[in-house]
C-alpha cells in the first residue's frame, strides 16, 4: 500500500525535483527497458484508481472532517515510524533510531494511541526509512524501475524492500484477525489517496507524459532518500551534449 502512495505522490515530488523539465528531458534521464510492460500496466492502475480508489477517497474526504483526517494519518504515521525505526538501526543510525523510539512512546502515550503527533511539537521530527532505503545503503543497487500492479512506480530493489516493510509494519503482525488487518490496510490507502486529491487537481492541466514524469519523479526521490538528500551527481559526456548517457 505505501508503494501506491508513492505513486500517487510522485507529481509533487516531481514539481520540486525537475521543476519545468520537458518531456523529452525526462525520458532521457533514466534507461527504462521495460517501459512497454510499465506503461501498459500504468494504464491499468490509472483505470482503476479512476473507476475505484479516487472516487472513494472522495466521498471519504467531503464525508469527515479534517481533522478526523489529520488523526487517521497520525495513527497510520505512528505504526510506521516502527519501520522507521528498524531500517534507521540497520542503517546504524542510532541517533535517529532513538528519536524514532521517543517518537512512538510520545505518541503512543501522550498522542491517545497515535492520534496526535504530539512528538514533531516536541521537536522529534518523523523521519523517513524503509527497507529499499536499506538495501542502498548496503550498496545494492536499484535495478530496473518497474510498475507494480496496483502498487505503483518501483524498483527491482524497492520490490523487495516491500517485502521487509510489510514485515515490520505492526498492521501485519499486531493482530490476529486478516479481516481486521486488511481493513487497516484499506483506510490507510484511503486516508492517502484522499490527501492527494488537491495536489492531484493543481496538476491536471500540466501538459506532460504523466508516465515519464512520474518515473522521473519517482527515481529521482528515491535517490535522494537513498543518499540523504545527497545524491552522487551524474556523469556528463561533454563530448556528447545530445546523449550524455553515452
Amino acid at each position: 500500500m505505501n508503494r501506491f502512495r508513492n505513486a500517487l505522490l510522485t507529481t509533487l515530488a516531481a514539481a520540486l525535483l525537475t521543476g519545468c523539465a520537458s518531456t523529452s528531458e525526462l525520458q532521457r534521464d533514466d534507461p527504462d527497458p521495460l517501459e512497454g510492460y510499465n506503461r501498459a500496466m500504468f494504464a491499468v492502475n490509472d483505470a482503476v484508481d479512476k473507476a475505484l480508489f479516487k472516487p472513494v477517497a472522495q466521498v471519504y474526504q467531503k464525508v469527515l472532517p479534517d481533522p478526523v483526517i489529520a488523526s487517521v494519518g497520525n495513527f497510520f504515521s505512528n505504526l510506521n515510524d516502527v519501520v522507521v525505526l528498524v531500517n534507521n538501526v540497520l542503517q546504524f543510525k542510532f541517533h535517529l533510531a532513538a528519536q524514532d523510539s521517543s517518537r512512538i512512546v510520545f505518541n503512543t502515550t501522550f498522542g491517545l494511541l497515535g492520534l496526535f503527533d504530539v512528538a514533531s511539537h516536541m521537536g522529534l521530527p518523523k523521519n523517513r526509512e524503509d527497507f529499499g532505503q536499506t538495501l542502498g545503503f548496503w550498496g545494492v543497487g536499484e535495478g530496473y524501475y518497474i510498475v507494480l500492479p496496483f502498487l505503483g512506480p518501483s524498483t527491482v530493489r524497492d520490490t523487495f524492500g516491500l517485502v521487509g516493510d510489510f514485515t515490520i509494519n505492526p498492521i501485519d503482525w499486531a493482530t490476529d484477525s486478516s479481516t481486521v488487518e486488511w481493513s487497516l490496510w484499506g483506510l490507510n490507502l484511503i486516508n492517502r489517496r484522499a490527501g492527494v486529491l488537491q495536489i492531484e487537481r493543481a496538476f491536471a492541466d500540466a501538459q506532460i507524459d504523466p508516465y515519464a514524469f512520474q518515473r522521473s519523479a519517482y527515481l529521482q526521490q528515491r535517490r535522494n532518500l537513498v543518499h540523504d538528500g545527497r545524491p552522487p551527481q551524474p556523469d556528463f559526456d561533454f563530448e556528447n551534449p545530445d546523449n550524455p548517457l553515452e
